[in-house]
């Protein structure tokens, strides 16, 4: 299938949804339809889906709810009517029993009458932000995924889910990084404020250029390594949780949703 590479091509989010239904589009989504929240998903089965909504409830910095499916529905009622998130990612991950299963660009034929879906606040969205308040998004110039690791940080377990948080990473020159903090801390449900700044060893990840998901790094001299709370942290909680089934967005291909940005603004 055709992957597109320029955020500009689809500049709302009904058209990165159609494309992405329709295969035009299986790549990122870094940059995508410019002031509309993206998200991150999370697909269970309902004896798992309660236990799932205690655990994001406890962990609200790396899974922030922003909508919950009714069971059995794809449709998003909350955050894009008439959307489908069988067809409208990207790119999915099938997990079973804790390991990675499949990738593929479509669930139409896993999702069934005992489905919920979960969509988790990404910090896809705050980039924006950044990049107005004159903050470089080094991947974006680049045309690469955020850099993304697993952490020593452990999250609250609630019922099956149990495990560390993982965190995305943004090289911030040394004199924007105050102001990297103040401007994401407006977005306390795409996970606000970073959760470490400096080194990644205090937070136990031993090799920054060997990220667990995503691409690794760019930086420029004078960056400081700045980490963000992620909502990839499901997958690394189904790895060792070990659900049945669990399907998530493929890391960096989100959930593009009719949310203005502005709305999740704090102030």
């Amino acid at each position: 299938m055709a992957t597109s590479t320029h955020a500009d091509t689809f500049s709302s989010p009904s058209m990165v949804r159609s494309a992405c239904r329709t295969g035009r589009h299986t790549g990122h989504t870094a940059a995508m339809a410019p002031g509309y929240a993206q998200a991150n998903l999370v697909v269970l089965p309902q004896e798992l889906a309660y236990d799932f909504l205690v655990f994001c409830h406890r962990n609200p910095k790396p899974c922030p709810l922003l909508d919950v499916t009714d069971i059995g529905r794809a449709e998003p009622v909350q955050t894009a009517p008439g959307a489908d998130l069988r067809t409208d990612l990207p790119g999915y991950r099938v997990y079973r029993n804790g390991e990675l299963a499949d990738e593929r660009t479509d669930i139409t034929e896993l999702w069934d009458h005992s489905m919920a879906g979960f969509l988790l606040g990404c910090s896809f969205t705050f980039e924006q932000a950044l990049l107005d308040a004159g903050i470089p998004m080094r991947h974006h110039d680049a045309g690469s995924v955020v850099s993304m690791y697993r952490t020593s940080i452990p999250c609250t377990p609630a019922g099956r889910f149990h495990g560390e948080m993982v965190v995305s990473l943004r090289m911030i020159p040394a004199d924007r990084v105050i102001r990297s903090v103040e401007v994401t801390a407006r977005y306390p449900e795409v996970h606000g404020a970073p959760i470490h700044i400096g080194d990644p060893a205090a937070i136990g990840i031993s090799d920054l250029g060997q990220p667990d998901y995503g691409d690794p790094p760019i930086s420029e001299p004078g960056d400081v390594p700045v980490f963000w709370a992620c909502g990839v942290t499901p997958q690394a909680i189904a790895m060792q949780s070990r659900p049945e089934l669990m399907i998530t967005h493929a890391p960096g291909s989100m959930f593009v949703t009719d949310v203005p940005i502005n709305q999740l603004s704090s102030r």
